[in-house]
């Protein structure tokens, strides 16, 4: 195309020489229609490449990847015909292509708004976005070639807000997942009305105000303060309980250690015998020497203490 132009001066200026050479040397009034004719040839053949270049250059367009174009005609508007990837041809000045990007992009939006119980909520949306391929003749006549700044953080806004609402602030953390799906839902409606398609809708962020956390955490300490009481109560009625039945055992234990006696006195002996065995083992093991009276140690089997325990007995009974 440059090699062109300079092709085309370098003529002009040769044909424009030999005129003024020419006129010169012969009359002046030939001479000069000449030039002027030569003048005429040169810019005429220089507007004919101008234009040619200016032609060729503005009568192809190429699509990148992922990318659709719509094409305005100075005469008809927008053309109805969504021209692919690679390259196209248009027809100069008359028609100007518009380029849209239809691959998948975010958007992350972030407002404050109201839980159902007045508690204030920050929550933050992401959305992946993109035209309808089919209808950017639609989106470049109303909305332009920046749909998703016009349309998008509108219906983001008012979608989250409107499903906040319909939550207490508890919920909204243990049905997070029942809440996102809901501002999918409203987000796709709304968004279809203005021909975007929503690929994916997540909360990516969601915080109460510091007044509600410090609420949750008074709450949650004073349940496990809660807890903690309602186990020591329960603690202390076993222990009752315990002290109960060890009083009930102890009192049947003295009841029929009583009607054993009553029966047969030699049951205070076998007794007797017993301790007498659990008093000589605790002695025979200690390493100290003791010498104690044998009838405080119940020691003195032999003797007639048992002819005194018998008849104490069997006096007390009758």
């Amino acid at each position: 195309m440059a090699q062109r132009f300079r092709e085309a001066f370098s003529r002009m200026a040769k044909q424009v020489n030999q005129a003024a050479g020419s006129g010169g040397g012969g009359s002046g009034g030939g001479g000069g229609g000449r030039a002027a004719a030569a003048a005429a040839r040169s810019v005429t053949a220089l507007a004919a490449a101008g234009g040619l270049a200016y032609g060729t250059y503005h009568s192809i367009y190429t699509v990148p990847g992922g990318h659709r174009a719509v094409v305005f005609n100075r005469v008809v508007g927008m053309k109805n015909t969504i021209y692919g990837e690679g390259l196209n041809f248009n027809i100069p000045w008359f028609e100007r292509p518009v380029i849209y990007d239809i691959r998948t992009r975010p958007v992350n939006l972030q407002t404050l708004t109201g839980s159902k119980d007045l508690q204030m909520v920050t929550i933050a949306v992401r959305v992946l976005h993109k035209p309808d391929p089919s209808k950017l003749v639609w989106i470049y006549r109303f909305l332009g070639t920046n749909y998703d700044e016009r349309v998008l953080p509108s219906i983001m806004n008012e979608s989250a807000k409107a499903i906040v609402a319909r939550y207490n602030a508890n919920e909204l953390l243990t049905k997070r997942e029942h809440v996102s799906r809901e501002i999918s839902i409203d987000l796709r409606k709304r968004a279809a009305y203005f021909n975007v398609l929503l690929e994916d809708v997540a909360i990516t962020h969601l915080s109460f105000s510091p007044e509600y956390a410090r609420a949750v955490e008074a709450k949650q300490v004073a349940q496990q303060d809660a807890e903690r009481a309602k186990y020591i109560v329960l603690g202390a009625q076993q222990e009752k309980l315990t002290i109960i039945t060890r009083a009930r055992g102890e009192a049947e234990s003295a009841e029929l250690i009583g009607l054993a006696v009553k029966k047969n006195p030699g049951f205070m002996k076998l007794r007797r015998i017993d301790a007498a065995r659990e008093i000589a083992d605790i002695v025979a093991k200690s390493g100290n020497k003791v010498y104690l009276n044998a009838d405080s140690l119940l020691l003195n089997l032999l003797g007639d203490a048992d002819n005194k325990f018998e008849r104490s007995v069997g006096g007390k009974w009758r």
